[in-house]
């Protein structure tokens, strides 16, 4: 089966281990020099309507994808670690 970014990011992305959805792809990172996708990624959920920020990311390793269906991707028994998003600097942060 061939997938394209397009395809990956309408499928929604469960652990095997409790079936905890995760949420849908979002972007991916791929390594240049041998032209593969590394990993996905996961934005986390917004707040109350955005005004409260976002949780943290999720960046899931292409080895840990047990099976990639037509609407989900299966995740290995090992739920993914959050990262936590950096601070954008501001003008004031450079003095």
């Amino acid at each position: 089966m061939n997938c394209n970014l397009t395809d990956l990011k309408h499928k929604e992305v469960i652990s095997s281990c409790d079936g905890t959805r995760i949420g849908f792809v979002d972007d991916v990172i791929v390594d240049t020099k041998t032209a593969k996708i590394v990993s996905l990624i996961i934005f986390g959920r917004s707040g109350f309507f955005g005004f409260f920020g976002r949780c943290e990311d999720y960046i899931i390793p292409w080895q840990k994808i047990e099976l990639i269906g037509q609407d989900t991707i299966i995740l290995s028994c090992n739920m993914p670690k959050p990262v936590k998003r950096q601070k954008k600097r501001r003008f004031k942060d450079n003095f």
